[in-house]
């Protein structure tokens, strides 16, 4: 019994990671069809939709009011600004680099924490930024165009979404479960994008097959069922060991934009990406903790997984 629970706590992480990674390559044939605002809107309406299916099988609860400020800077910031942000940066940015800069999205998070949430800035945390920071600024400049480094910023921006989201959100994951802070998000994100309606229905109408069908496959694999495998997967392992398995997220990335695209990074945007990393895992990284045992002498445990500074990485 205990070996099918790990198996399947297991595949719900590589399910995550594996539809997570998948939306980068799906945004870019998508966004070619429907446009920044259509596949924006149209995205996250497909999600909603699914998850207001599922929600009452799943338990999910209404949110008190006093959640509904951060509801929506969470949906604002993680899914409506995210999502425009990264469908725009796209247009340009090739998915297997922007994968790798939106991996930095934790840098964000901890300075945005040691602003808002009093959170201690360490020094392993302060290289790390820098390190990380650097590593993007290498693959904005990796495309040799002005506009690829324009766009690179915008996805760089999304990050930074991705970063308020993740302080916002960590209030609601005291009180509600991280699938129900997903709804509540996805849920939030879709209304501030109904302005866009016209447009999105506009592009929908004249969309080819294969750019609608890249829309529905980001509604209800990477963001609804990617957050129910993330959800399930979350409740039942360490957070921290959950969280290291999206480092998995860009390589993923990479290797499916190269089978579904041809997509070929140069080796200087790898070379960023792999910077990038180093300095999220630096930032991540756990200290020894030291702890006395009953007779007065002074024990190290070892460190564990790296630790994470957000509930995840990548939230395609």
């Amino acid at each position: 019994m205990t070996t099918r629970f790990a198996s399947t706590r297991a595949l719900a992480l590589a399910a995550t990671v594996v539809l997570w990674a998948s939306a980068f390559p799906a945004i870019r044939v998508g966004v070619s069809g429907l446009g920044v605002p259509g596949l924006s809107l149209l995205r996250l309406a497909a999600a909603s939709a699914a998850l207001a299916l599922v929600a009452p099988v799943l338990n999910v609860r209404r949110p008190g009011r006093r959640d509904l400020p951060l509801i929506a800077v969470c949906g604002a910031s993680g899914m409506s600004a995210y999502q425009l942000l990264l469908n725009w940066g796209e247009v340009r940015v090739p998915a297997g680099p922007a994968s790798l800069l939106v991996v930095t999205a934790p840098i964000f998070s901890v300075l945005l924490g040691a602003a808002f949430l009093g959170e201690r800035l360490t020094r392993p945390v302060m290289a790390g930024s820098l390190i990380a920071l650097a590593g993007a600024a290498v693959i904005a400049l990796a495309g040799g165009s002005a506009r690829f480094s324009a766009s690179a910023l915008v996805v760089l921006a999304a990050a930074a979404a991705q970063g308020v989201y993740h302080v916002a959100s960590k209030p609601l994951l005291t009180r509600h479960t991280s699938l129900e802070v997903a709804c509540y998000a996805i849920w939030a994100g879709m209304v501030f994008l109904v302005p866009l309606g016209p447009a999105a229905l506009h592009a929908l109408a004249h969309a080819p097959a294969i750019a609608v069908g890249s829309m529905v496959y980001l509604g209800l694999l990477p963001s609804a069922l990617g957050f129910v495998a993330w959800g399930y997967a979350v409740a039942r392992l360490p957070l921290a060991t959950a969280t290291g398995a999206l480092y998995l997220v860009p390589p993923v990335a990479l290797l499916v934009a190269f089978a579904w695209l041809g997509e070929r990074p140069s080796l200087i945007a790898l070379a960023g990406g792999l910077a990038s990393i180093g300095g999220v895992m630096l930032i991540n990284r756990r200290r020894p903790a030291r702890r006395a045992d009953p007779y007065g002498q002074v024990r190290v445990t070892p460190p564990s997984a790296p630790c994470p500074a957000s509930p995840g990485i990548s939230r395609e």
